[in-house]
């Protein structure tokens, strides 16, 4: 299987795994400035260095270990991008303190049933909607990082939060 055709099978399916949500966002994290495939083609990257995506092994990370990561000849090697997902996940664990899982949490914004949008044509589809700007704000508040409004609609309809319909 090519490396980013997990992506493409998995891409508007919706999830309720914490493990992948956070692999999705994760990908949202390092596309900024490269593209989603890209960026996708590099999760066995990040499941590697990245300890399979657990969060809570990745909020107890120092920063030796983030040298670590920066030093793999592999890895997307932006140091921002790394904190951040390191953010991200202490962001999830802490958020787990009022959520039973992160999915509860995004799922809840939509009472649990994917938004789904319609449009006559491809060219329609926006790569921001307002449901995504109100969950971006909300996880920047909870002390997520590298959620803007973009980031945050990509990494929601790629894991089928929010659905696009194309008419045509």
């Amino acid at each position: 299987m090519k490396k980013s055709q997990w992506y493409r099978d998995q891409w508007g399916k919706p999830t309720h795994d914490d493990r992948m949500l956070f692999l999705l966002l994760t990908v949202g994290v390092f596309q900024v400035g490269l593209s989603w495939q890209a960026a996708a083609g590099k999760r066995e990257i990040f499941e590697k260095n990245f300890c399979d995506m657990d969060v809570h092994q990745i909020a107890a990370f120092f920063p030796e270990d983030l040298e670590q990561i920066v030093n793999d000849p592999e890895m997307i090697r932006n140091p921002r991008k790394i904190r951040a997902v390191v953010a991200n996940a202490r962001a999830i664990v802490t958020l787990l303190k009022e959520y039973d899982s992160f999915a509860e949490y995004l799922w809840d914004f939509t009472g649990g049933v994917p938004i789904i949008h319609e449009y006559e044509l491809k060219d329609e589809v926006p790569n921001t909607l307002p449901e995504a700007t109100v969950i971006a704000k909300d996880m920047k508040k909870r002390g997520f990082v590298y959620v803007g409004p973009i980031v945050t609609c990509m990494f929601l309809k790629a894991a089928g939060i929010i659905q696009d319909r194309i008419v045509e």
